[in-house]
């Protein structure tokens, strides 16, 4: 995919606007309400955004910094991400909603004087500055469908899921890294209906491993929120299947990713 730093910002934006609709619904007691992610509530879902905004905002501007502070979060080991939410839970609603507003704002207008190939330090690798708003385009996105299952919302899904999609086949080797598995060197297609209808493509279509079906399902899976086989994706292959019960296109602990349903976590 050609990367476009204005197109990925203006993405991002308006997933945020998307976020906001679904927030300025919601009553006060709503958001003490448990969100879909087993143990956190809906305001938990809104303090990560908050939290891993500044810290991708510090990432660009201060870079030492956000590795000191990495440091010192990673001695908590995995837990990390609940030991954020915990800290953050007592927020008062109002103040919550305008620590996001502030947060995703400043990192915006940081990220639109960047070069999208600069690279920046992350809790995993390195990533280049386009790749770290695709991040945060995917955790706004994945965090939101946690928020909307909770109040029981369907969203339309939109063109913006390619950038999802293409952060889901691009982190194919991270997930097995991730999980202590050797990386196969066999391709998969993945071949995506996009929400318009038209198809969006990745990997050569001769490849006996494919993955196949909605655009919205395949980011579900590889955020890991839906289960594979509560999608109407089309898996083939021994790969394919294995890389859909471990892919994962966020950073971090390997995610134990979503029960199937009807199934206790």
């Amino acid at each position: 995919m050609a990367v476009s730093m204005t197109d990925l910002l203006a993405d991002l934006a308006a997933e945020t606007e998307d976020l906001r609709a679904i927030l300025a619904k919601l009553a006060d007691a709503d958001w003490d309400r448990p969100s879909a992610a087993a143990g956190w509530l809906i305001r938990d879902q809104l303090s990560h955004l908050a939290f891993f905004d500044q810290a991708a905002t510090l990432a660009a501007t201060e870079p030492d910094r956000f590795r000191s502070d990495t440091a010192e979060l990673l001695q908590h080991g995995t837990a990390f991400p609940d030991v954020i939410a915990e800290r953050h839970r007592s927020m008062p609603r109002v103040e919550l909603a305008e620590w996001f507003d502030t947060a995703r704002g400043r990192l915006l207008e940081v990220f639109a004087t960047m070069d999208p190939k600069a690279r920046i330090p992350w809790y995993g690798p390195d990533m280049s500055a386009a790749s770290s708003v695709t991040a945060r385009l995917m955790e706004t996105w994945a965090h939101g469908q946690d928020i909307a299952d909770a109040v029981g919302v369907r969203r339309t899904p939109t063109a913006r899921l390619r950038n999802i999609a293409h952060l889901g086949v691009s982190t194919f080797g991270f997930a097995y890294v991730l999980n202590g598995r050797d990386v196969p060197q066999v391709p998969v297609t993945v071949r995506l209906t996009a929400p318009d209808g038209s198809q969006w493509s990745w990997g050569p279509d001769d490849a006996a491993d494919s993955v196949t079906g909605p655009a919205e399902d395949f980011c579900l899976v590889v955020t890991q929120r839906r289960h594979r086989d509560d999608t109407a994706l089309r898996i083939s292959g021994p790969v394919a299947t294995e890389w859909m019960s471990i892919a994962q296109a966020f950073a971090g602990a390997p995610g134990p990713g979503r029960p199937r349903s009807g199934q206790s976590v």
